[in-house]
């Protein structure tokens, strides 16, 4: 069975939806893989250590022919008029807000596996994309922000004074806002965050930052898991 890896198209995307090391672990289990030229070029792994995993090249059209499709964002008009009837697509699909897209692809005889989808449960959790991009948003937010700030997170003593730790408010303790938390203490600031649903309280202040509580008269949850 041949998988099929095409270069994302969003401008400034710069992930990819297999790494060398997956490639080379799908090719153990007996698929053969197929990758567009270049597909993993802005994630820094470039065609030639996806070959020496046993993967070959091909250009767009045939990477779409392929049995199954690992594809990072949803496919455009253009990408789905190269999918093949009977073919396994599995992407970020949102299809409660895409229902076009679905349309389109179940036009196509398209099977979808919409990992955004995937429950936020320890059975199902090898397969959690989304808490992985997550966790990397949060992270990087606040990377942005330390870098916006324009001075030292943790407070310091100089010959010229005392400066004062940074302090942050992180607002949603779901996976994003957690590994903001983290990062954000990691660097010596002070920590508070806020979030609708008090059972994340724990996690928050197990993290050594201060969880702000307010009085609603609803709670707000999920049945997934996500915040």
């Amino acid at each position: 069975m041949l998988i099929g890896i095409p270069k994302e198209r969003l401008p400034n995307e710069s992930r990819v939806a297999a790494t060398p090391k997956t490639v080379e672990q799908l090719i153990k289990l007996g698929f053969s893989v197929t990758l567009e030229h270049d597909a993993g070029k802005r994630a820094s792994f470039d065609d030639e250590s996806y070959i020496a995993t046993g993967a070959t090249l091909s250009d767009r059209e045939q990477v779409w022919q392929s049995d199954i499709v690992l594809k990072v964002n949803a496919p455009d008009d253009e990408e789905i008029a190269l999918t093949r009837a009977g073919s396994t697509l599995v992407s970020f699909i949102w299809p409660a807000q895409n229902p076009e897209l679905l349309s389109k692809l179940a036009a196509r005889q398209v099977t979808v596996m919409a990992m955004d989808s995937v429950p936020r449960i320890s059975r199902a959790q090898s397969l959690d994309a989304l808490s992985s991009m997550a966790n990397i948003a949060g992270y990087r937010a606040i990377v942005e922000a330390a870098h916006e700030f324009g001075r030292f997170f943790t407070g310091q003593i100089t010959a010229a004074g005392k400066v004062p730790p940074a302090k942050v408010m992180v607002i949603g303790a779901g996976v994003a806002g957690l590994a903001a938390i983290g990062a954000a203490g990691s660097l010596g600031a002070i920590v508070r965050a806020f979030d609708t649903r008090p059972e994340v309280k724990e996690q928050v202040q197990s993290m050594g930052a201060e969880f702000l509580e307010l009085d609603f008269e609803e709670e707000a949850g999920s049945g997934d898991g996500y915040a």
